[in-house]
């Protein structure tokens, strides 16, 4: 008996020895870095403990990404307001559209009511409908949901037919349910994940992008988060370094460089065809849209979170955007106090709120953490192959090193 143990004792031994060895052994590529991890530190102000939306207190993020086959690159990201029950205990909040080419849900009802009351979901474009019901379904199988006869879901999109089977609309009511109880606080995941799997920025992979700010006590003491879903075009810059023009992508590049060289020749005249042709470059279309959700822990109202929103598409002109004509730019911005709640008791309500004079420090918070989120999206992501063979390439990091003078 003792030789038997003995015998299968040094069987496992080996066996545990041997998985060690293959895990050591495999190639896994290093973790792609965030921004600051190459020396950039975008703004003036701090960050959170986890730089991410969720260094406001209470709220959580989850993802559920969808990968099969060839052609489906997809997914869902969900953002949730706070730990407690949202439609019982609805957030202030604003909606703000930069520039009005996509398909958002639920945003006339936050316009008119000032609230959010569902968790907050991010997909693809043609999944909009699919995504809506499962947020409603999800929301109504809560406890204390028997009598309730409307729900205002809140869903936001991008389009990542590019490199997904967009028609397929192969996001499901389970994908869903699985991003929304996959949400946790503290670190985000970013880059190719959830809603950003299949997303494209600046012509190189995009994805999912977070990042925050800590105001000081003297000014407010207050944490503002973005979370981004960037699928977009324009003329990558970080920090103030002309990043897109130095590795010669960028918008229009086609046709700028036709025109320069044709200059130098006799003049001619360019069909319209071809004028297209040069705009609809594949590798510098400024089509796309981007997705901006912003949290805050300050007391504001539903129209001092309008002007916070408003602030967003300056962060996102830092980077080089300039909300073309098929770019769907949409901001949803909430806090996590002054929660109504459903069933009110009284006719009237106090809450605190800070002064207008207060809320530039608020502003500029909104901007750089929009600002360093999108870049979070690029350096996260990782090159991804997908619909008809179709590969888009992520921002090569040493290359964006010595562009950014940080060898």
């Amino acid at each position: 008996m003792t030789a038997n143990f003995i015998s299968v004792f040094s069987l496992g031994l080996l066996v545990l020895l041997a998985s060690k060895t293959t895990t050591m052994s495999q190639d896994d590529p290093p973790a792609r870095p965030r921004i600051r991890d190459l020396g950039i530190s975008p703004g003036i102000l701090p960050t959170g403990k986890h730089n991410a939306i969720t260094d406001v207190q209470g709220v959580m993020v989850g993802h559920q990404s969808i990968v099969k086959g060839d052609d489906v690159r997809t997914g869902v990201t969900a953002i949730i307001p706070h730990s407690g029950d949202v439609f019982h205990e609805k957030v202030p909040a604003a909606v703000f559209v930069g520039n009005g080419f996509g398909k958002a849900a639920g945003f006339l009802q936050v316009q008119e009511l000032g609230n959010i009351e569902t968790p907050i979901v991010l997909t693809n474009t043609l999944s909009v409908g699919r995504a809506v019901e499962a947020v409603v379904k999800w929301t109504l199988q809560q406890p204390g949901m028997e009598e309730v006869r409307s729900v205002n879901a809140i869903v936001g999109e991008t389009n990542d037919g590019y490199l997904n089977d967009i028609q397929g609309m192969h996001v499901t009511t389970e994908d869903v349910f699985k991003a929304i109880e996959n949400a946790k606080p503290g670190p985000v995941e970013e880059g190719c994940v959830g809603a950003g799997v299949g997303t494209r920025c600046f012509s190189w992979k995009g994805g999912i992008g977070t990042s925050s700010r800590l105001l000081p006590d003297s000014l407010g003491g207050y944490t503002v988060g973005v979370l981004v879903q960037s699928n977009f075009g324009g003329i990558l810059t970080i920090d103030g370094h002309r990043v897109g023009e130095a590795l010669g992508r960028y918008s229009f590049k086609n046709a700028l460089t036709q025109a320069k060289h044709k200059s130098n020749e006799t003049p001619g005249e360019v069909s319209k065809g071809e004028t297209r042709d040069l705009i609809k470059d594949e590798f510098t279309s400024d089509d796309g849209s981007i997705m901006l959700v912003i949290a805050t822990d300050a007391p504001v109202d539903t129209r001092q979170l309008e002007r916070m929103a408003k602030r967003a598409v300056l962060g996102l002109a830092r980077t080089g955007s300039y909300m073309s004509n098929g770019s769907g730019d949409f901001v949803i911005a909430f806090s996590t106090k002054n929660r109504k709640p459903y069933l009110p008791r009284d006719p009237t309500r106090h809450i605190e709120s800070v002064e207008n004079d207060f809320m530039s420090p608020l502003f500029l918070a909104t901007i750089e953490a929009v600002e360093e989120a999108v870049y979070n999206s690029l350096t996260k992501a990782t090159t991804t192959i997908g619909r008809d063979g179709h590969k888009v390439e992520a921002i090569d990091i040493d290359t964006l090193r010595e562009i950014l003078g940080k060898n």
